[in-house]
């Protein structure tokens, strides 16, 4: 049986990010959510969403020269940026391991370590040729539940953008 897609498209980096913590919000440890995009995507600015919503207040970059950063919260959120290993790689380095129920696990780059792990979401974001700063993203929810949680992550996202942008 196919897998439900959720759609929505960002028009800033600002709300990339928010829709970032909307979703970090209802995270409650033991998640691996796979990020996969083109350079400049956006992946770590979604990444920086998440961790506010997993009460981290500092600063989020990307991990693609240390591979790794953790980030404490409410909860843990092991970084990682897969962009310069293969998934065998990754697993010898002892990165791929199922997150515990106080962890949430967010890897960029995700498709290298493909069938590697279980995951929560997959997230792609896309740039969109009517803008510079236009980011479709594709939500893939692993199950119901999941489903369930990102579905009503959207619906709040969109009801915040019609409140912001009014009539």
């Amino acid at each position: 049986m196919p897998r439900k897609r959720l759609v929505i498209t960002t028009r800033s980096p600002l709300e990339t990010k928010t829709l970032g913590r909307m979703l970090g919000e209802v995270l409650s440890g033991g998640e691996t959510i796979l990020l996969e995009g083109p350079l400049g995507a956006g992946k770590t600015v979604l990444v920086q969403g998440i961790a506010k919503g997993v009460g981290y207040e500092g600063p989020v970059q990307s991990p693609s020269f240390v591979l790794e950063r953790v980030h404490k919260g409410r909860l843990i959120l092991r970084h990682l940026d897969l962009y310069r290993l293969t998934g065998e790689e990754a697993m010898e380095a002892g990165l791929l391991e199922e997150p515990d129920p106080s962890t949430v696990l967010v890897i960029e780059w995700a498709r290298r370590a493909e069938g590697l792990l279980l995951w929560t979401m997959r997230i792609e974001i896309e740039f969109l040729a009517s803008s510079p700063e236009e980011r479709r993203i594709v939500i893939e929810p692993a199950g119901l539940k999941w489903g369930e949680k990102a579905k009503h992550v959207l619906e709040k996202f969109r009801g915040e953008l019609a409140q912001s942008t009014g009539p």
